[in-house]
């Protein structure tokens, strides 16, 4: 993993966290607030959308990803990018594929 995915992830892995926290009177949420791994998606493995992941990634995806998050326009393709992105990240994140 480069160093600009973990920070990536890291960001992602914050800003989730505070989501977390923020809905922890939800009425799923264990003792804690905290719900658990949420399910993959069908067809989805934590193998293959980490291989989406870094396949995207390896398209420069992570300076579209910042520019997207400060604001700035994208062409239409890029922002596709770096939607699918967010969305793999959060399939990700949420089914705990990274513990």
């Amino acid at each position: 993993m480069t160093r600009g995915t973990t920070n990536v992830l890291r960001r992602m892995a914050l800003l989730m966290s505070a989501a977390a926290l923020a809905g922890c009177a939800s009425s799923n949420a264990g003792p804690y607030g905290d719900p658990g791994a949420r399910p993959l998606p069908p067809g989805y493995s934590c193998q293959s959308v980490r291989a989406e992941l870094n396949r995207l990634d390896a398209k420069g995806i992570r300076w579209k990803v910042e520019a997207a998050s400060s604001g700035k326009k994208l062409p239409a393709q890029q922002q596709e990018e770096v939607d699918r992105y967010n969305y793999l990240l959060n399939i990700y994140l949420g089914a705990r594929c990274h513990v």
